[in-house]
């Protein structure tokens, strides 16, 4: 029996995720999420179950609202860089969920790698 894309899309993502938390225990999550109109990042903390920072492209001070490219997700990551920065946070770990990391996600970790978040 076939598997539906949104079945495959739920297991590579528990698969990614799970494999992070053995190796980064201890360390905050900067979680991804890519929708066929915006995108969205947050930084959570796994141990206490709170988000610390988030950012997202429907966010109007960002000024990409209605725009899901490789331009609004740079601009979602250096935001997402700058509230870590507020918060304490230097270091986390990178969780792609079930997406590729290319194009957009790609270009939101670079951009919060140059405003200086490390993972």
């Amino acid at each position: 029996m076939a598997n539906s894309k949104r079945t495959l899309f739920l297991k590579r993502r528990l698969r990614v995720r799970n494999k992070l938390r053995k190796s980064n225990v201890g360390k905050l999550r900067l979680s991804v999420h890519r929708s066929n109109k915006n995108i969205s990042v947050q930084l959570i903390d796994d141990v206490q179950g709170k988000t610390l920072a988030a950012a997202s492209s429907l966010e109007k001070d960002l000024g990409v609202v209605g725009k899901n490219n490789v331009e609004a997700a740079a601009k979602v990551g250096a935001a997402i860089a700058e509230r870590a920065k507020k918060a304490g946070v230097e270091e986390c770990y990178f969780d792609r969920g079930g997406f590729l990391f290319h194009g957009k996600v790609k270009a939101l970790a670079d951009a919060a790698r140059e405003g200086g978040l490390k993972f």
